[in-house]
């Protein structure tokens, strides 16, 4: 983990967090990370030559990195031809796919950790302003709210949890905001009634932040002809589910049931992930047929995606943090056209609303006490 900050306490540090991994051989040699992030540039690029420049190195040095991994593992990682370029063996491919699936699955775990190490810190040298406290479910408009703010010097305490923990933590006065989504439609209702003993109609507000696409991320090409929820209980197909208390999770189960299907005939209902990535991850990895997540996730991972829901994501927060001028910050940055521009390119996202402010009942009308 790197820590960088300035001389001057009263500066908001910042810790950067680096995931980096290596392969041990039966032999004790090590295979460095450098030599993964090369696999990975020329799975890209098709070059080695060209690899080696995006990864700020010699040719020479690239091509001796290949070759003593190659010499430990004894197996090749690369086929290269004159005039063809270069590309990735079987072993390469999977090693390229370790480190996303790796970087998907603990990435989250390590942003919320270098969070809290920033809270701390900022504690011990009494720096000016105490952060936001984010509770959320992980999600592409998450990430990019969060580097956004960042970038502008706003302090953000967040934890990455499941969308039900997170709600829970904001009645619990653990958190400021708890960011959650719905489906729209048939399966609203149900799915935010598990969240309406945590609801106060009169001291809460929704904050709106985007509006996504749900559906199956399979892998591309489709091979085991999965287009409905009904061939999840199909006995060949193995599907990763997210964990439990996620909204992804709470909208499969209403799925499932809507299809007829039991969890214990889907193969694979118990094995979870943390994160859509992750999710996505696994199943480019070769593990799994099938997942349910956002689209981003799956074009980011190469995956095909069948949608199936459209899904709001909010923030909830107490009425009266709403005043508080991080809080403003916040919401000014939703509403920018930048921002809103930004999340539009995420494949499925949709900004045109980000930073409406709502009251519960506004949100979720099928709620409303009768009058």
């Amino acid at each position: 983990m790197i820590m960088q900050s300035k001389h001057n306490v009263t500066q908001r540090l910042r810790v950067r967090s680096q995931l980096v991994w290596e392969l041990a051989a039966d032999s004790g040699d090590a295979i460095p990370f450098r030599l993964i992030e090369l696999l990975t540039a020329v799975q890209t690029h098709g070059s080695l030559l060209t690899a080696a420049k995006s990864c700020d190195t010699s040719y020479r040095h690239a091509w001796g990195l290949v070759q003593q991994a190659q010499d430990a593992l004894g197996v090749p990682l690369l086929e290269m031809a004159r005039g063809k370029g270069a590309r990735l063996t079987p072993l390469g491919e999977k090693l390229v796919w370790a480190n996303r699936r790796i970087k998907a699955r603990i990435g989250p775990l390590l942003e919320t950790l270098a969070s809290e190490i920033e809270t701390e810190l900022r504690h011990a040298l009494q720096a000016v302003g105490a952060p936001l406290r984010l509770h959320a479910s992980h999600g592409f408009a998450v990430e990019m709210l969060v580097r956004t703010l960042s970038a502008a010097g706003m302090a953000i305490d967040l934890k990455y949890r499941s969308s039900q923990d997170a709600v829970a933590a904001l009645h619990a006065g653990e958190c400021d905001l708890a960011g959650f989504h719905v489906p729209l439609g048939e399966f609203q209702s149900t799915i935010a009634a598990s969240y309406a003993e945590h609801f106060d109609r009169h001291e809460q507000r929704v904050i709106h932040i985007v509006t996504r696409r749900q559906g199956l991320m399979v892998v591309r090409g489709n091979p085991r002809k999965i287009y409905e929820i009904a061939d999840l209980g199909r006995p060949e197909v193995r599907f990763v589910n997210r964990q439990p208390g996620s909204g992804t999770r709470l909208l499969l189960d209403k799925l499932l049931q809507k299809a007829g299907v039991s969890p214990l005939q889907v193969h694979g209902y118990e094995q979870a992930e943390l994160t859509h990535a992750a999710v996505a991850a696994f199943i480019a990895s070769g593990m799994a047929d099938v997942g349910l997540g956002i689209e981003t996730a799956a074009r980011r991972f190469d995956l095909d995606f069948l949608p199936l829901q459209t899904e709001r994501y909010f923030f909830l927060v107490r009425r009266a943090t709403l005043d508080h001028p991080a809080l403003q910050s916040m919401i000014a940055a939703l509403q920018s056209a930048e921002f809103r521009h930004d999340i539009g390119q995420l494949p499925g996202y949709d900004g045109a609303q980000s930073g409406a402010i709502l009251s519960v009942d506004e949100a979720f009308p099928e709620l409303a006490a009768p009058h």
